[in-house]
């Protein structure tokens, strides 16, 4: 009957907030966080592979994050795919294990941070407007073809305005919470 959904339209809206998610988990508070070598690749045996699935990273404490490889053979590749994520920490290798200490953040570095946050919130609240106006062309064009009755476009309309209102409003306590973590000294 026709090409669009609900269930899709929420389903977009929910991988707009989770790539909003995992991009601000890779944005540096001064804390350690095992997301910070998300996208880490490293050379192992002639193939780039994640480096979550060549060491266990663990966070022994607020500002270190350790490393510790599958395959202790694999200890200078993974130091090098760190060097090559530039991920703004150099690594510190002892032979068995590899240590990322977090520097302190300062608070000009913190308010940046904060603008890029706020930045990438506000583009993920566009990308949810742009679906909810591809949304409501595609129930109006259903209307035109005779598929939805005027009550139907209606009901339709106000239901994609109150998943984006929820969408907007969950980014903005997404964005907030990170902004809060980011100040925290």
């Amino acid at each position: 009957m026709s090409d669009f959904s609900m269930e899709q339209l929420e389903e977009k809206i929910q991988k707009s907030e989770n790539l909003l998610k995992e991009d601000l988990a890779t944005v540096r508070a001064g804390r350690a966080n095992a997301a910070l070598v998300d996208k880490v690749m490293v050379d192992y045996y002639g193939s780039p592979t994640p480096l979550k699935s060549l060491a266990n990273i663990s966070v022994p404490e607020p500002r270190t994050l350790l490393i510790t490889p599958f395959d202790p053979k694999s200890i200078a590749e993974i130091e090098k795919g760190i060097n090559i994520a530039n991920i703004g920490i150099n690594p510190i290798n002892d032979g068995k294990v590899v240590r990322l200490q977090i520097p302190q953040v300062t608070e000009e570095r913190r308010k940046e941070l904060t603008k890029t946050v706020k930045k990438m919130g506000e583009e993920t609240k566009v990308a949810v407007r742009n679906l909810r106006r591809d949304a409501n062309d595609k129930v109006k064009k259903l209307e035109k073809a005779g598929d939805y009755t005027e009550d139907d476009v209606k009901d339709t309309l106000k239901e994609i305005q109150e998943l984006t209102d929820k969408s907007i409003k969950e980014i903005d306590e997404i964005v907030e919470a990170k902004e809060k973590e980011i100040m925290e000294v």
